[in-house]
């Protein structure tokens, strides 16, 4: 068995968008396009909404790379034991 993605993705769900919502909010100023700000409006999208989900998404990306970063010589270092030595379960399972 060999680590090569040891990062768990957690997908928000109703619940931590509403949790997150009663967390506070700040007003900030952005610039957007217009073209872009029109279409959005006309479509009805919750431009707060998709921001926050968009950020948190980058979030997520920004952290798992950081994470794997962060442990990439012990992954290595892991993998290279398994390579070695196989895990320790080799002998007891039967697939």
């Amino acid at each position: 068995m060999r680590i090569v993605y040891a990062h768990i993705l957690q997908i928000p769900n109703e619940e931590t968008r509403v949790s997150a919502a009663k967390s506070g909010k700040k007003a900030v100023n952005l610039s957007i396009s217009e073209d872009l700000l029109q279409a959005a409006r006309s479509s009805k999208i919750n431009l707060s909404a998709t921001l926050e989900a968009a950020i948190a998404d980058q979030l997520r990306v920004v952290r798992r790379r950081q994470w794997l970063n962060d442990n990439h010589d012990a992954i290595h270092a892991y993998n290279r034991d398994v390579e070695e030595h196989g895990t320790f379960s080799d002998g007891l399972r039967t697939f």
